[in-house]
């Protein structure tokens, strides 16, 4: 069966040139110090969460107040449950601190979180397909902004927003937090330095999804506005399976939904295309070639990709294999041999030998390979993701990732999942950010919002 592309979003070019210089705003005027330690409430940046749910709880939450550069004082979720849960995990985490919490707002419309002048930075961690019109919202009301990733569920939503922050000024960090990690700056060191020669080929491992039957409708819970949480998604009945856990912060199900996320491929797939595009230094280009299969779930909830293969060629000639197969990591591979790198150690493949007998968070075929004597290329060292993003809202200086470099590893992974939704080979052009005559693919580059909701209907009275 043939499948049929989204629809081409309704905003114009010359419609989105309006609505992106009209995000620009007046700079932020920050105070001149922000101190650590024992510091005045007014020298530390006043920040609004966005989004109280397992991914602020166990990360976003916790990395803000550990870096001791802001304070939490408003939160705001669609689920008043969840938003209440939020408020007082705030209030706990200041005092297992032994630091007097500030007041916590609490917000279910995240507009009116926006609106107050005093907050002058968010951290958004909501469900991807509301990534782009909260983003925006945040840069046009002149707020810094940490945003969860994949950066945007579409291409054309990455270009809205990438111009949006470079018109307004604001300091954009996403979430791609394996950058300020040791191992991956070293492995790209390594990998720009020639440490393993001319890198040939790159496999990259990721995990899937599953499925499972569908749930029956449901009640909407008390306290949750489930229209504005399905935003720009097009309408569907209520069930738990479809949104997240009622009674825990449980890996939610929208996560495996397409409507809400594309699954693994722009899932873990975000985070190791950046490390890909940073290592091959590429990160302001992506692919020429695509060529991609999967198997996908037919009418279920639980509809993202499963088992999966993806090929692409980049610049150089360099071949890269995304895979369900390969161990969850990157694995370059040149004349000189090869360099490994993960989050932690994996098991070895069939037919793949190691040194120490498996695969650690950072590995060569010769241990020799990883020595630090002789590297040339230094990239910029950051302690904490979160940390240095608060720095860069306080010096107004580029974090590590910033838009312009998140979108491009997002597209990547978008592009791949196209491909492997039309399973034919795709050439991109990474300048015009489109394929070369390929009507059906570039359908697929936007999708239609269900109005009031989503970036194209920012300029809406109702936003």
């Amino acid at each position: 069966m043939k499948i049929q592309p989204p629809h081409v979003s309704r905003m114009s070019r010359r419609a989105f040139c309006r609505s992106a210089a009209a995000l620009a705003v007046t700079p932020l005027v920050l105070p001149s110090r922000l101190l650590r330690g024992a510091t005045a409430r007014t020298s530390r940046v006043r920040l609004g969460q966005i989004g109280c749910g397992r991914i602020a709880r166990t990360h976003d939450m916790p990395a803000v107040l550990d870096s001791d550069l802001a304070d939490i004082v408003a939160v705001s979720d669609v689920d008043a449950r969840r938003m209440e849960d939020g408020r007082r995990w705030v209030e706990n985490a200041y005092a297992s601190r032994d630091q007097k919490p500030p007041v916590v707002a609490v917000f279910s419309d995240y507009r009116e979180l926006l609106a107050r002048p005093d907050i002058e930075a968010v951290v958004i961690s909501v469900p991807d397909h509301s990534h782009a019109e909260i983003a925006l919202a945040a840069i046009r009301a002149g707020k810094d902004v940490y945003l969860q990733k994949p950066m945007t569920m579409t291409v054309a939503e990455g270009i809205l927003l990438r111009e949006a922050v470079e018109k307004s000024g604001r300091v954009l960090q996403v979430g791609s937090q394996q950058r300020s990690s040791v191992q991956f700056r070293r492995a790209c060191e390594l990998i720009r330095s020639g440490r393993v020669g001319q890198v040939r080929r790159v496999e990259i491992g990721l995990p899937t999804d599953v499925t499972k039957s569908d749930s029956p409708e449901q009640p909407v819970p008390p306290g949750f506005n489930y229209d504005r949480w399905l935003g720009p998604a097009p309408y569907a009945y209520y069930t738990e399976q479809r949104v997240h856990p009622l009674l825990d912060y449980g890996r939610p199900g929208w996560m495996q939904n397409e409507a809400f996320c594309l699954g693994m491929i722009t899932n873990w797939g975000a985070h190791h295309f950046d490390i890909l595009h940073w290592a091959l230094d590429v990160e302001g280009g992506g692919p020429r070639q695509v060529e991609g299969r999967a198997e996908f779930p037919e009418n279920r909830i639980w509809n993202v990709h499963g088992p999966f293969e993806v090929q692409l060629t980049y610049p150089g000639e360099v071949k890269v294999s995304v895979s369900s197969r390969h161990p969850n990591g990157l694995r370059f591979i040149g004349d000189d041999g090869w360099l490994f790198v993960s989050r932690d150690a994996q098991p070895l493949p069939p037919g793949l030998s190691s040194p120490l007998g498996e695969l650690k968070a950072l590995d060569a075929s010769d241990r020799k390979l990883l020595s630090p004597q002789g590297v040339r290329v230094q990239l910029p060292v950051s302690r904490e993701h979160h940390e240095n993003w608060l720095q860069c809202v306080r010096s107004r200086q580029s974090p590590l990732a910033p838009v312009s470099v998140a979108h491009r590893s997002g597209s990547a992974c978008i592009v791949s999942w196209i491909a492997m939704k039309l399973g034919r080979p795709l050439s991109w052009d990474a300048a015009a950010e489109r394929f070369v005559d390929d009507p059906e693919a570039n359908g697929f580059l936007s999708r239609p919002d269900r109005a009031p909701y989503g970036a194209s209907h920012l300029g809406a009275s109702s936003l």
